[in-house]
């Protein structure tokens, strides 16, 4: 089972939980507390989750790579949960019971968490709606955190880490105290949305390092701030910050003094490694950006030069999964920004163009016949594209059109756009089409402003 389908999320608990083998030294010496949280740095390295991204992804037939990975990170922490469980001294029973409440206090819903809670403590089991609500929200959960576009930030894996962190503490709460605290964790969510938002800005501003964002950059990482879901004041104030750091590269001195514990700050470096790594090329400012950030962070460059050479290591192993979120079919933000790249140079080049264009008799015919709907010859198609390839000597963005089916990306392009993608020098107002039998055999098409001379 799967995304999607009724009781999915029970039947992976109930499956986790029939495969489980209780820990062999559970009871080893030391305090429960201590052996767990040494438990929980085997597993997030052995696993892969120390870098966001479980080694092992099953392949299921009718699912997505991007549902694949999420329910590979469920699946990972189910099992962490039961391990601490194992560690914690907690009992066999209603195990599938509290890990539902666990995973919904996790997702933030802590409302829901305590309507689990309350009505298994009542009547000895869980509400159905309240489960299926559950599942819901973890798959809301799970694509939110692979919807990474194309122009935005590598935060799937980050993300994914603090998220395991938090788990942890969690589970680790619940078991110990046989109960989960809603406060307590309300606080751990807190701490969680706190390093998510850091993550965010120190990543914006290495995607910064080197030139300002384009719009469709800006909007994409927006949008992703924004499916992250972090609570208020934290969304909305991080929301602030990254249009300042849009504007402006901030004091990394000042944007990680918080950051204190080695553990957080050597995340906070592996990340921002692992983000300037995917592009397949690191620039000279994004270089300088990395080496200024771990100063702040106070690791030498020695421990920098381990923390590349380790996550090296791991993109060059995980780079299919990384690929999930860096290369996904995000066609209308990188077709707004190739048109409006062609547009700009179309615009630029508009007066040279229409020079040519007097020089071109034939051109100006043919453009004129396309202009009111009228079919070309083969031969006149022929004559055509020799004098646009003349053209796009002058004018490089006009070499698509030129090669062969260039006309029908014109064409495909003009019914598409919400805008003319003809220079403006070409734009004015457009006469209605002539009826086919007495449209005249050469049109007289204005290609230039009013008061230019005809084409000859």
């Amino acid at each position: 089972m799967g995304f999607g389908q009724s009781g999915w999320f029970t039947a992976l608990l109930e499956q986790e939980l029939a495969e489980h083998q209780p820990l062999v030294d559970a009871r080893a010496p030391g305090s429960p507390r201590a052996r767990a949280r040494a438990h929980v740095r085997m597993v997030q390295q052995d696993s892969g989750l120390l870098y966001g991204t479980p080694e092992h992804v099953a392949a299921s037939e009718g699912m997505t790579r991007e549902e694949q990975l999420s329910l590979a990170v469920l699946r990972t922490l189910v099992r962490l949960a039961l391990d601490l469980a194992d560690i914690s001294g907690l009992g066999p029973e209603r195990r599938v019971e509290r890990l539902t409440i666990l995973f919904s206090v996790w997702s933030g819903h802590l409302r829901l968490a305590e309507t689990l809670q309350t009505t298994l403590r009542r009547t000895g089991a869980l509400p159905r709606r309240s489960v299926r609500r559950l599942e819901t929200l973890l798959e809301d959960r799970a694509m939110s955190l692979g919807a990474d576009p194309l122009y935005g930030l590598l935060l799937h894996n980050g993300a994914a880490y603090v998220d395991a962190q938090l788990f942890a503490h969690l589970a680790l709460a619940a078991w110990l105290h046989k109960a989960l605290g809603l406060q307590r964790a309300r606080r751990r969510l807190a701490v969680a949305a706190r390093q998510k938002a850091l993550l965010v800005e120190v990543l914006t501003a290495l995607a910064c390092a080197e030139r300002p964002p384009t719009p469709a950059a800006r909007r994409a990482i927006l949008r992703q701030v924004d499916s992250l879901g972090l609570p208020a004041p934290v969304g909305p104030a991080l929301r602030a910050r990254v249009k300042e750091v849009f504007r402006e590269q901030p004091d990394l001195n000042v944007l990680v003094r918080p950051v204190r514990s080695l553990p957080l700050r050597r995340f906070i470096l592996q990340q921002t490694v692992l983000a300037s790594m995917v592009e397949g090329r690191r620039s000279p400012a994004e270089l300088a950006f990395l080496r200024a950030l771990a100063r702040a962070l106070r690791i030498d460059p020695e421990a920098l030069r381990s923390i590349e050479g380790e996550v090296a290591e791991f993109y060059a192993e995980n780079r299919s999964v990384l690929d999930v979120f860096t290369v996904r079919e995000n066609a209308a933000s990188l077709g707004d920004e190739w048109v409006s790249s062609m547009q700009r140079t179309l615009d630029e080049g508009a007066r040279a163009l229409v020079v040519e264009a007097r020089m071109m008799g034939e051109l100006s015919v043919f453009l004129g016949k396309l202009a009111i709907g009228q079919t070309l010859t083969p031969a006149e198609r022929r004559r055509m594209r020799l004098e646009l390839i003349d053209l796009a000597k002058a004018i490089p963005a006009l070499a698509a059109f030129a090669a062969p089916g260039g006309l029908l990306l014109l064409a495909a392009l003009a019914k598409v756009l919400p805008f003319s993608i003809l220079p403006s020098a070409f734009q004015g107002p457009r006469r209605p089409a002539l009826p086919a039998e007495v449209a005249p055999s050469e049109p007289a098409v204005r290609l230039a402003h009013p008061g230019d001379a005809p084409p000859r």
